[in-house]
C-alpha cells in the first residue's frame, strides 16, 4: 500500500515525522499568530517596531471596537455587504449546479460529453483575462458598483467547480433509486428534490464551505466591479483602516482577524459535513 501508514515505517523516520510537524505547523501559522498578537498591541509598540515582540500593552477590547467604529470606518456595513453577497451566492451557485449535476449524470442526451467538458474547461481559464470583459459586461447591463454584480458574477463563476464537484457524486450514486422512484409516479423535479438532494447532502456540505471560503475572501473581483462604500464587502473594506499619515497596523490586523473568523466558524460548524463529503463514495462494497 502506498503511502505507507507512519506506524509501519522505521524508528527514525516515526522520529523526525513527530519533530518535522509541529515545526512546520508553527512555521505555517506563525503569520496567523503574528496577527492575532498584533491585533491586540497599542499604538506605542506599533510606533517603537515592537511587531514580532510580546505586546508592552494590550488593547485587544479598544482595538476591536475601533473596527467597528462608524467614524473610524464603515466595517460593520462591509461585513454585511460581504453577508449579503457570499450567502445568495452561495444558495444558488450550489442549487443550479446541483440541478446541472443531476442533468449531466442521470440523463443521456446527445452533447452531455461536450457539455461536460464545457464545465470542466471553464477552471482551467486563467479568471485575470476574465477581467475586462467582465466589467464591460457588468457596465453595459448597468450593474457596476452594486451588491448585485457581485452576486450574479460569483454565482455564475463558482457554477462550473460545483458542477464538476457534484456531477462526480451523483454519478456514483445507484441509478436503480432514480428508476424506482419514476416508477412510483415521481416526476423529474420529485426525483430531484426527495431522491437526489437528501442523498448528496454531504457533498453539498462540503461543497458550500468550500464556496463560502472562495466568496468571502474574494478581494480581486470586488476591486474590479465595485468602488464605493455602497457594495464593498470586508476584504476589500479593509484598506478604510489605514490611518491618514501613518499606517495603523493594529487596527488592520484586528479587521483582518474579524473579516477572516466566518470561514473559520462555517468550517468548524460544518466540519463533519465537509469530511463526510470529501470521502463520500470513496468506499465501495
Amino acid at each position: 500500500m502506498f503511502p505507507t501508514p507512519i506506524q509501519r515505517t522505521s524508528i527514525v523516520t516515526r522520529t523526525v515525522y513527530r519533530i518535522a510537524l509541529p515545526l512546520v505547523l508553527l512555521i505555517w501559522l506563525l503569520p496567523m499568530l503574528a496577527i492575532v498578537v498584533t491585533s491586540m498591541r497599542g499604538n506605542q509598540d506599533i510606533i517603537a517596531g515592537n511587531y514580532w515582540g510580546w505586546p508592552t500593552q494590550f488593547r485587544m477590547i479598544e482595538n476591536y471596537a475601533e473596527v467597528f467604529n462608524p467614524a473610524r470606518s464603515p466595517m460593520l456595513r462591509y461585513f454585511i455587504n460581504s453577508v449579503v453577497i457570499t450567502i445568495p451566492s452561495v444558495v444558488m451557485a450550489i442549487f443550479f449546479s446541483a440541478m446541472a449535476g443531476y442533468t449531466l449524470a442521470i440523463h443521456r442526451f446527445r452533447g452531455r460529453i461536450l457539455l461536460y467538458a464545457m464545465f470542466i474547461a471553464g477552471n482551467f481559464v486563467p479568471f485575470q483575462i476574465l477581467m475586462i470583459p467582465v466589467r464591460t459586461l457588468f457596465g453595459n447591463l448597468d450593474l457596476l458598483d452594486t451588491l448585485w454584480a457581485l452576486i450574479i458574477f460569483h454565482t455564475s463563476f463558482q457554477i462550473g467547480f460545483a458542477t464538476f464537484f457534484l456531477r462526480n457524486f451523483i454519478a456514483d450514486l445507484p441509478i436503480a433509486l432514480v428508476e424506482s422512484a419514476r416508477i412510483e409516479g415521481a416526476t423529474e423535479m420529485g426525483v430531484f428534490f426527495r431522491v437526489i438532494l437528501p442523498l448528496i447532502r454531504p457533498a453539498l456540505g462540503s461543497l458550500g464551505v468550500l464556496l463560502f471560503t472562495f466568496i468571502w475572501n474574494d478581494f480581486f473581483w470586488a476591486l474590479t466591479l465595485v468602488q464605493s462604500d455602497a457594495a464593498r464587502p470586508v476584504t476589500f473594506g479593509l484598506q478604510a483602516l489605514r490611518g491618514q499619515w501613518s499606517i495603523a497596523w493594529n487596527l488592520i490586523s484586528a479587521g483582518s482577524v474579524v473579516a477572516a473568523l466566518p470561514s473559520v466558524l462555517v468550517f468548524f460548524v460544518l466540519q463533519r459535513q465537509f469530511i463526510a463529503g470529501l470521502t463520500f463514495g470513496g468506499v465501495k462494497e
